[in-house]
């Protein structure tokens, strides 16, 4: 699967820079705030699959609510990637026999070596381990896109709101 990722960035960096005027921050500024922010995202995510949660058979939460907590995260890669000068066309996703719960480990293990290690090559490392959770659950790029530009406008309201 190839993600096109080239209009993500522009938008992604528009709003970055509306939230550096509007809190007087920069990308070296808030670069650990993003990577710890990008950990929390991915256990929410992880909490909306609830591909953990062996002691329950409640099933996960609703597309849209799994599909929200995604392009959260998706919002933090772009944004350290855009930072770091770690901007790409696209990536290619190829499945593997992780199971959700290893492949979110291993996403968790990735952005902690990527907070110590930043280099293009473990970023897009991070960014592939994180997208193959995406279709590990059945969901598209085309769906993920989708939830990115709906959370993009909430986030352009909040920033417009002081949020």
């Amino acid at each position: 699967m190839i993600c096109d990722l080239t209009d993500l960035y522009i938008k992604q960096r528009e709003l970055d820079e509306e939230i550096a005027v509007n809190h007087g921050v920069s990308y070296a500024s808030t670069r650990n705030k993003r990577t710890l922010a990008l950990l929390v995202e991915l256990g929410e995510f992880a909490n909306t699959t609830r591909t953990f949660k062996y002691w329950s058979n409640k099933g996960s939460e609703s597309k849209e609510r799994v599909l929200d907590e995604f392009a959260d995260g998706l919002h933090f890669l772009l944004s350290l990637g855009i930072d770091q000068n770690f901007v790409v066309d696209s990536i290619e996703v190829n499945d593997d026999e992780l199971s959700l719960t290893d492949n979110l480990l291993e996403t968790y293990n990735l952005t902690s070596y990527f907070y110590s290690h930043q280099s293009l090559q473990s970023y897009l490392k991070m960014f592939i381990s994180y997208l193959k959770a995406l279709f590990k659950i059945g969901y598209t790029w085309e769906e993920a896109k989708a939830a990115y530009y709906t959370k993009l406008k909430e986030n352009h309201v909040r920033q417009e709101t002081n949020y």
